[in-house]
């Protein structure tokens, strides 16, 4: 049973009540709320909050719909890079096109998207077009001219003068976008010297979920943020201005920290007054309040560490990330005591791959996966010619959650042949063994006639939340397939094959 350390409906309660309270605070007419970090799907604050709602941030932007709208940035240099969203597997312009669907299925406004720091390259252009053909409103935002020492010219028609006005008309603009570096706070700022310049008051705020301002420096929940934006290089530091301002210890990081001085100049030049006195300030986030089990949440924040090292092993091989990256990962991984086999679930399935390898030459390159199940225990699935390590652990782990014999058939002998004719035969693949989804087919088809499969596939569902470790780094398919599924997987740096294109 999963222990739990947060509490999410105070937390969906007390956030709202609080942002609120700062869009009613004074006598602006708008409060711009730059918000950080994932709005949908958070799962590293669902990994490291135990008892934290991956949704729960939508679900309180939902309660003030009718007060909010939403204002979608993304930086020119992501959709040229193709960056992707580590958690999906998914390019910032389509996790754009995510969030859009995400919002309006939950009847949020979606007033625009601005390309920032706007580059007229063809991929950059293709995106807009695409947009502005389903009907979606958008602004090219560029470099700010004289940014960040020369405050009046980036206070100028020059300066934020040159981008465009984005036309709001709700008390409450949030303004987001698909990762860090986004452009949000350029875009929140842009707006204030626009209204402004129309006579209309209006206010900035930052919602940041991490680092929590109010845990202490060195808690693992924040060194887990260090860890998930470490290719950032983000650090976290005291914030040395909320100390000398009001005598009291908060966290920040290094980037806030950094740009404050101009951010404060840039909204004093605008507005005439200095609202802020540091970066804590600016910030409406309660979710250190809401914590209910400290304990469990600095081992699930250990655990993330983990994770977050071993993700990037596999990212450093794959040419994703820098030396430099991986080598902070690994330091933040030690500097809370930790190494890989803390995670419980990694020793099994490399001592079962070396096991089959002792026993048998014809196993020298056998891939073993092996998952905690809900109860703790482990179950493993070594890769065959049938089917890979992934969906052999998954088969495997349904089988013990129903009950069901482990060398009892639920899948027909005879459905691996068809389907595995088909990939050869007729979609020429080059490897025919079964992948995850495959598999899950294949069981969902057999539970037609097969009570055990039937029985197999009801488990399925009690697989969310669980971990599993796989000794090869996984397709692309099989690790998005067990992301959807809630499984929680890691995998060692090495490749199931010496093939480049076909691995």
């Amino acid at each position: 049973m999963h222990k739990t350390g947060f509490d999410s409906e105070k937390y969906i309660e007390e956030q709202s009540k609080y942002i609120l309270e700062r869009i009613n605070q004074g006598d602006s007419e708008r409060l711009y709320l730059e918000f950080g970090g994932k709005l949908v799907h958070d799962k590293h604050a669902m990994r490291v909050l135990p008892g934290f709602d991956e949704n729960a941030k939508i679900k309180l932007l939902e309660k003030m719909k009718d007060q909010a709208e939403i204002i979608i940035c993304i930086y020119s240099g992501d959709i040229i890079n193709s960056k992707t969203r580590q958690d999906f597997g998914i390019t910032y312009d389509l996790e754009v096109l995510r969030l859009i669907d995400i919002f309006r299925k939950h009847d949020l406004e979606i007033n625009s998207v601005v390309v920032t720091r706007y580059e007229d390259a063809p991929a950059v252009n293709k995106f807009i077009n695409r947009l502005e053909r389903r009907d979606i409103k958008t602004y090219k935002h560029f470099y700010t001219k004289g940014y960040p020492t020369d405050v009046d010219t980036i206070v100028s028609e020059e300066g934020y003068g040159a981008n465009p006005y984005i036309e709001v008309t709700k008390p409450l603009a949030v303004v987001t976008g698909p990762g860090g570096g986004s452009g949000k706070l350029a875009t929140c700022l842009s707006q204030l010297y626009h209204e402004y310049k129309r006579g209309n008051k209006v206010r900035y705020a930052k919602f940041e979920t991490f680092p929590i301002w109010n845990l202490p420096l060195k808690h693992p929940v924040n060194i887990a943020y260090e860890a998930a934006t470490a290719d950032l290089k983000d650090v976290n530091m005291l914030d040395s201005f909320h100390l000398e301002a009001y005598g009291t210890m908060a966290v920040n990081y290094n980037r806030d920290l950094e740009v404050f001085p101009v951010v404060k100049r840039i909204i004093e030049k605008i507005t005439g007054q200095a609202e802020y006195q540091s970066p804590t300030d600016m910030g409406v986030n309660r979710v250190g309040f809401c914590i209910t089990d400290d304990e469990v949440v600095k081992e699930a924040s250990v655990q993330e560490i983990i994770r977050r090292f071993m993700i990037a092993k596999c990212d450093y091989k794959k040419g994703k990330i820098t030396e430099e990256a991986l080598e902070r990962s690994e330091l933040l991984m030690k500097e809370v005591g930790a190494k890989e086999e803390d995670r419980k679930v990694v020793a099994p399935a490399r001592d079962y791959a070396e096991y089959k390898r002792r026993c048998d030459k014809k196993y020298v390159n056998v891939v073993v996966m092996a998952i905690e199940m809900p109860d703790g225990s482990m179950i493993t699935g070594r890769s065959s010619r049938r089917m890979v390590a992934a969906a052999a652990a998954v088969l495997n782990a349904v089988k013990k959650l129903a009950g069901i014999d482990d060398d009892r058939y639920v899948i027909a002998p005879n459905v691996f042949k068809d389907i595995q004719d088909l990939k050869a035969n007729v979609l020429n693949h080059d490897r025919t063994s079964l992948n995850v989804e495959e598999i899950l087919t294949a069981l969902s088809i057999s539970a037609e006639i097969n009570a055990c499969a039937d029985k197999a596939v009801q488990m399925l569902g009690m697989l969310k939340g669980c971990k599993a470790h796989c000794t090869a780094i996984l397709s692309d398919r099989d690790e998005q397939t067990l992301r959807s599924m809630g499984i929680d997987v890691t995998c060692d740096p090495e490749y199931v094959t010496t093939n480049l294109y076909f691995a």
